[in-house]
């Protein structure tokens, strides 16, 4: 089970790795509704290496949820890091879910843009779902 839920959380990083690799190398789909916007313009423009950054990082994390639940040979992350740096995972994607309480995500004023329909719709519940998902493999693998 524990191994399944690791694959499970680790390809998702692993997908949105790869949709984040995507706007980099020029890509458009989705990219309205992947910014927040005040409803005429989006409150920032990604930089393409910013884009990458977070790309990379979120290939990382996939990597490491793997490693840290067994699920593949530990080789990149050290022992320590695999055992507590899930608990500092999890916590990301839970904030991230929470959100700012003005822009992104549950508790958003903004809520008339596309990003904030996709924010409500999927983006907030998938950053729940990973959060959650991350705390009950820490949970279950210790």
């Amino acid at each position: 089970m524990i191994e399944a839920m690791a694959w499970i959380v680790g390809g998702i990083l692993f997908l949105l790795s790869g949709i984040h690799w995507y706007w980099a190398a020029g890509g458009s789909w989705g990219g309205e509704a992947a910014v927040p916007s005040n409803g005429k313009a989006p409150l920032f423009r990604p930089s393409k290496t910013a884009t990458i950054l977070v790309a990379v990082a979120l290939a990382l994390a996939g990597w490491f949820v793997l490693e840290a639940n067994e699920a593949v040979e530990s080789f990149l992350f050290s022992k320590w890091l695999l055992r507590y740096g899930g608990w500092a995972l999890s916590v990301v994607f839970l904030l991230r879910a929470i959100g700012d309480f003005r822009w992104v995500g549950f508790f958003k004023k903004q809520i008339d843009t596309p990003f904030a329909k996709w924010d409500t719709q999927l983006h907030s519940p998938l950053c729940l779902f990973l959060g959650v998902c991350l705390v009950a493999l820490q949970l279950l693998s210790r």
